[in-house]
Parts: C-alpha cells; sequence; structure tokens
C-alpha cells in the first residue's frame, strides 16, 4: 500500500557528547543517557502535559487510557515491568519527534517502535520496550486468529490495523507465537482494547512515579548527566 498521506516533518539531530582522548586520537562519540531521576521526570512530563489530548477516535484521553491499562495489569499481579509497560505502550504518541510520520488523524505510524525506542534510550528493560513494541503486533495477530476480534475493535483500531501492515499471514502468526513475551502481548492487547472506560477517576501518578524511578535506577545502568561544556 503506498501511503501518500502520511505527513513527513523535518528531521531533528540527536544530542550528543563527544570525548577526545588527545589531540592526534579520534573523538569518541556517545549518546547522552538521562539520570533516572531526569529520565522520570521527562516521561511524566510528556504523559501529564499531553496526556489531555484526545486517544484518537475512542472515547477517552491518552492519560485515562494509559492509567486504565496499567491498573488492569495492577489488578492481574503484574510484576511492575508490565504494569510500566501498559502504562508507557503509547507513550510514541506524544514522545515523537517532528519527523515522525503520522496517520492521518490517527496518530503516529509505528508508533510502538517509536515508544520502544524511546523508552530504551531512557534506559528501560528489554521486556518493557518489547511488549510496547508488541501490542500492535498482537492485534495483527488476532485478526488473523479470530475474525470475531476483528468484528469488536473500534472503527479507530480498524483504521489503524491498515496503516499497521493488516492481518498477519500464517508464517507471521507462527513467529509470534513463538516470541518469549508471547503471553504478556496477549494481555497488553486485551489491556489496550478494554481500557476506554469513559468517566473513570485517574489514579495517583506518584506511585507510578515511584515505580518507574525504581526501575529505572535498577535497569539503566551508567548514564552521563550533562553533557560537555
Amino acid at each position: 500500500m503506498v501511503n501518500r498521506h502520511i505527513k513527513r516533518r523535518p528531521q531533528a539531530a540527536p544530542k550528543m557528547l563527544v570525548f577526545q582522548r588527545n589531540a592526534a586520537s579520534f573523538p569518541i562519540v556517545m549518546p547522552i543517557r538521562k539520570s533516572p531521576e531526569q529520565a522520570t521526570e521527562e516521561i511524566f512530563d510528556i504523559l501529564t502535559r499531553r496526556g489531555q489530548e484526545a486517544y484518537f477516535g475512542e472515547p477517552v484521553s491518552q492519560i485515562e487510557h494509559a492509567c486504565q491499562s496499567a491498573r488492569m495489569a495492577e489488578a492481574e499481579g503484574c510484576d511492575e515491568e508490565v504494569i510500566l509497560a501498559a502504562l508507557f505502550h503509547d507513550i510514541g504518541h506524544l514522545c515523537a519527534l517532528p519527523n515522525e510520520d503520522e496517520m492521518p488523524g490517527l496518530g503516529i505510524l509505528r508508533h510502538e517502535q517509536v515508544g520502544g525506542n524511546f523508552l530504551s534510550k531512557l534506559g528501560f528493560s528489554e521486556k518493557v520496550c518489547r511488549l510496547v513494541e508488541g501490542h500492535v503486533q498482537a492485534k495483527r495477530y488476532l485478526t488473523f486468529k479470530n475474525q470475531q476480534y476483528f468484528e469488536k475493535l473500534s472503527e479507530a483500531s480498524r483504521q489503524t490495523l491498515s496503516w499497521q501492515g493488516g492481518k498477519m499471514d500464517a508464517d507471521e502468526a507462527a513467529a509470534f507465537e513463538a516470541h518469549f513475551l508471547f503471553e504478556l502481548m496477549m494481555k497488553m492487547r486485551q489491556w489496550d482494547e478494554a481500557a476506554k472506560e469513559v468517566e473513570q477517576p485517574l489514579p495517583d501518578l506518584e506511585k507510578y512515579r515511584q515505580m518507574c524511578l525504581r526501575h529505572l535506577r535498577r535497569h539503566s545502568g551508567m548514564y552521563l548527566l550533562h553533557a560537555a561544556a
């Protein structure tokens, strides 16, 4: 399919640090990684600042959808990595850089990849990032396996499916079933579809903020606080 209507925006250069061993050596270029505290502040700033935006074609806002997904993961006794993946599964719609392609009126194309990459750069674990990346593939899988699932999708979700590659074929489905996070990706999709209840009060985000900070302190490893002067 030719996506003639994709909007393209000018590309922004990534921020980098440059170190030099000595005058005769080549520079060593390293990407800046924020501290866990900085990364937590950044992602919750995005979530709260842009979270009031509508969740494309659905009766809830972005932050309502995110929080309902996280609470469903909590209710099933999932670990903090899964809860955070549920909370941030659509962060790619909100954190996208100006050069990302868009689905007209339906958000960021490949938002699951944009979100997974963003979380990885902030220091989130592979499990969180892969779950975020997998929730769209889970929709493609389920529409291949179950026609009734497709018929229950909202109109907006059906429209995005066509941009996301449509239903899987048999080979894609078999490969997806072999993924080590397959069962959790199915759960992510289940919560994603259900987290559209209107007039549900938002939880206290401080709990998730502290959960995020704990996670990043465990998983982010070495980081650099400031760019070189």
